[in-house]
């Protein structure tokens, strides 16, 4: 069995990557994380946005989310990681998606009347308007208020992924 820590992680990319597949997308991870790249999310083939579009996206779990004023308050971002989200240089815009996950992991899925459901919901931000910290600083974290209105679903998967090449 895993690890809380890892179980929780582990749950989090899966939950993106079964968005993905709902989305009529595809996915892939480069061999090594060196530049804070998750998951590449991509619409195969030619669209009419261009040749497949696609997303950079760095995934981030929450147990225990605070909410303040339409916000989720997530904390979990160092001062390296957010350098590697923020600003507008990327060739492929990236994304923060943070999933909120039951606490305990028994509770991540549930099968329902129908079908299988996954707990809870996912976020995204683009921090394409956010200045890069001077310093990367791995030890030293973030706030990132995440509006509760970006829910990450199978739509709004698609729309970022078609809107990339735009």
């Amino acid at each position: 069995m895993l690890d809380p820590h890892h179980h929780q992680g582990k749950f989090g990319h899966d939950y993106i990557r079964v968005l993905a597949s709902a989305a009529g997308l595809v996915w892939s991870t480069d061999d090594l994380d060196v530049d804070g790249v998750d998951l590449t999310i991509k619409q195969p083939g030619r669209t009419r946005y261009g040749f497949s579009p696609q997303i950079e996206v760095q995934i981030k779990t929450v147990s225990r989310p605070k909410y303040r004023q339409g916000q989720l308050l997530f904390g979990g971002l160092s001062h390296t990681q957010f350098n590697q989200l923020a600003g507008t240089d990327f060739a492929v815009p990236r994304y923060l998606f943070a999933v909120h996950v039951p606490a305990v992991t028994d509770l991540f899925t549930d099968s329902v009347t129908g079908g299988l459901m996954l707990r809870h919901t996912g976020y995204f931000l683009s921090m394409r308007d956010r200045a890069r910290f001077a310093v990367d600083n791995a030890k030293r974290k973030v706030a990132v208020p995440i509006p509760v209105s970006n829910v990450l679903d199978v739509e709004a998967l698609a729309a970022l992924v078609a809107g990339s090449s735009r």
